[in-house]
């Protein structure tokens, strides 16, 4: 009897030991948050494991992406630090934005002590064309040393050439008042900075991450040995029936071009992510070109684990 008194003793005082070993381990991360007019920033107060920059969609600031890719948690829980910016009324890159910005990402990093961590890009929609193109910049340059390890897409227009023809084929349907209203500002907007494609397309793929009419990459040749994920809803149906718009018209289908092209090109680590249903606003409503089609515990997997 006494032993067995003695056993439970023993037993109750290693699961004790136990317990207070794990609330230790599982000590809350403190954080801290900077905000000016180009970024806000929202970092561990006692160090990161790495850095994660977020690009909205086209008019997106911070409050939008945290509202719409809700990352805040996951990223104290992983020890990131999160830079999201201001920067989205793009849908291409001057030399002049490229240099600037990667000015201000570098001077910003190295005023808060994250230039020397790891360092991921990725955004939605046409954040996700500035992501890669700012990647491609920064990596080609020199004079920045703030080379990112991987940088990602969420259901980005990447071809100019081709979204100028959805845009067409979108306002001679006229299905649908939110696509043309979208078409007929794209195609003012196309025709008046880059032209006319049946005039020549050199300008489009200057400026655009992927022009598949050429099978045109150059815009991400410094991306070869950078870690690439591409990340798109193709439904179908979705499409159909709220858009009148074939597979063959969204930006899916030219992501899904891109990674076979750069597949074929030998980029070193490039993955192409579809999702089924997963795609929704913060409001609830079903759209597949949204935030949400990006599994954040797997994309915090992938940046602190390489895999």
């Amino acid at each position: 009897m006494k032993k067995n008194v003695a056993l439970i003793i023993l037993l109750s005082f290693l699961i004790s030991c136990k317990s207070e070993k794990k609330k230790e381990f599982e000590k809350e991360v403190k954080i801290e948050t900077f905000i000016t007019d180009d970024f806000e920033i929202i970092k561990p107060i006692e160090d990161s494991k790495a850095v994660l920059i977020l690009f909205g969609g086209f008019g997106e600031k911070a409050v939008d992406i945290k509202r719409e890719f809700q990352v805040l948690d996951i990223a104290k829980k992983n020890q990131i630090s999160l830079v999201l910016m201001n920067y989205s009324n793009k849908l291409w890159l001057e030399e002049n934005d490229k240099k600037n910005l990667a000015t201000l990402l570098q001077n910003t990093l190295e005023k808060h002590n994250l230039s020397h961590k790891d360092i991921y890009i990725g955004g939605f929609s046409s954040g996700g064309i500035v992501s890669l193109l700012i990647s491609n910049y920064i990596t080609g340059m020199k004079e920045f040393y703030i080379d990112p390890k991987g940088v990602f897409i969420a259901d980005s227009p990447i071809d100019l050439l081709a979204l100028y023809k959805a845009s067409e084929i979108n306002i001679k349907k006229n299905f649908s008042d939110v696509a043309v209203q979208e078409s007929t500002w794209i195609l003012q907007l196309f025709n008046k900075e880059l032209g006319n494609p049946k005039d020549g397309i050199s300008k489009y793929e200057k400026h655009a991450v992927f022009t598949s009419e050429s099978n045109y990459t150059k815009n991400l040749s410094n991306l070869k040995n950078t870690k690439i994920r591409l990340y798109t809803e193709p439904d179908l149906n979705w499409w159909k029936v709220n858009r009148k718009t074939d597979f063959e018209q969204t930006n899916a289908y030219y992501i899904q071009k891109l990674s076979k092209s750069l597949h074929k090109l030998d980029f070193k680590d490039v993955t192409y992510i579809t999702t089924k249903n997963k795609g929704y606003r913060a409001n609830g409503d079903r759209h597949p070109h949204s935030w949400s089609i990006i599994d954040k515990e797997n994309l915090f997997n992938w940046i602190l684990n390489n895999n």
